[in-house]
Order: structure tokens, then C-alpha cells, then sequence
């Protein structure tokens, strides 16, 4: 077989036919380029990605618990400064941490 043959035989075998009509109204150079880049793509890891995606996913866990958390409105006075305290030696020791919230969480939330 020749080069084009075997393109068209790819494309026919992952059901691609549009693109054997392009193929076939092209001539010289943009056939050529065209061949290339077909020959590039990967059709079988496509086909097994885009299967996938039709596959249900099994959840593991599907139970959703509070978490404990302390609410800075109803901390005293001097519960704010210890945690103060503790967040200034955590930031000296380099033992800090950065949370990122989503959809504007930390403006509503005053964090």
C-alpha cells in the first residue's frame, strides 16, 4: 500500500471519514503536510481516553464530615493573642503553610 492508502485506512479504522473527504480534495504539499499530521496523532490513546470518560467512577468515600475549626468572632481576647503568639513562632520557625480558597472564600469569610 501507499502512504495515502495506509492514511485512509487509519482514518477509516477509528471512523474519521470527514477527514478522508479533506484529504482527498487536497493535492501536492497540503496533501503531504495533512498525511503528516495524521500520521502523528495517537487515534487508539484518544479512543481509550474518550472511552473512558463514559466509564462510571466508583466513589470510595462518599461520606462528608465537619471538620473542627475555632470561629475568630467567638475567641476572647486573649485566645487571639496566644494564637498570634503561636502563628509569629510558627513563621519564625519557617513551619508555616498557604491556603488558597476558591470562588472568593477568604473575602466573604474576613480570613
Amino acid at each position: 500500500m501507499d502512504k495515502v492508502q495506509d492514511t485512509i485506512e487509519l482514518l477509516k479504522t477509528y471512523k474519521q471519514e470527514h477527514i478522508i473527504n479533506l484529504l482527498e480534495k487536497l493535492e501536492g504539499k497540503e496533501k503531504e503536510e495533512l498525511m503528516e499530521q495524521i500520521n502523528k496523532i495517537d487515534f487508539h490513546q484518544i479512543m481509550e481516553l474518550y472511552d473512558n470518560t463514559k466509564k462510571e467512577i466508583a466513589l470510595k468515600e462518599n461520606k462528608i464530615e465537619n471538620i473542627a475549626y475555632l470561629d475568630k468572632a467567638k475567641l476572647s481576647k486573649e485566645q487571639k493573642e496566644e494564637f498570634e503568639s503561636l502563628g509569629e513562632i510558627a513563621i519564625r520557625n519557617k513551619e508555616y503553610a498557604v491556603v488558597t480558597m476558591a470562588g472568593g472564600q477568604g473575602s466573604r469569610l474576613r480570613t
